[in-house]
């Protein structure tokens, strides 16, 4: 008796059995039907035809520039945001309250506007202040630390290569 070996028949769907699968319905041949089956990849991932699309990521500037969005309204005040401010006021004094809401759906003002000019204080607590303890404040306003955590790692790694440097000495 002559045995054959299958390792080298690798069948993955059954469009590679062409009509026999269907004559060994129809001649109701069910060890060739059984066969033919058993030869099939169970790896759904063979079977199934899977299109992959590429995955696009887009920005937020870029989906807004797409469906035409306007920018976002920013938090704080900056420059550009008192000029539209008055130009609202001025709309609103002209005109009337639709043409205002128009303008600030065009145009968004901030959603803040932090004291300016009050050497970091409140504005509450600044203008409570005497003229002369307003003097002795420091000329400046204090800038906000502007650190990440990459730059803490950086400068402790720093001061501990000075101290291992300062008591080999």
């Amino acid at each position: 008796m002559q045995t054959q070996s299958l390792d080298n028949v690798q069948l993955i769907n059954e469009i590679q059995l062409g009509t026999n699968l269907n004559h060994a319905v129809e001649g109701g041949r069910r060890a060739d039907f059984a066969l033919m089956l058993a030869l099939l990849s169970s790896d759904l991932h063979e079977n199934i035809p899977v299109d992959t699309t590429p995955i696009e990521i887009q920005s937020s500037q870029q989906l807004r520039a797409y469906f035409e969005i306007p920018a976002s309204q920013p938090l704080t005040a900056t420059a550009a945001c008192y000029q539209r401010a008055a130009e609202q006021a001025h709309a609103f004094h002209q005109a009337s309250l639709t043409s205002t809401r128009l303008l600030a759906q065009l145009q968004p003002t901030a959603l803040s506007y932090p004291p300016q000019q009050t050497k970091g204080l409140p504005e509450d607590l600044f203008h409570n202040l005497s003229t002369h303890e307003r003097r002795k404040l420091p000329p400046v306003e204090p800038k906000p630390l502007q650190a990440t955590p990459q730059d803490l790692y950086l400068a402790l790694i720093k001061s501990k290569r000075m101290s291992e440097i300062s008591w080999a000495a």
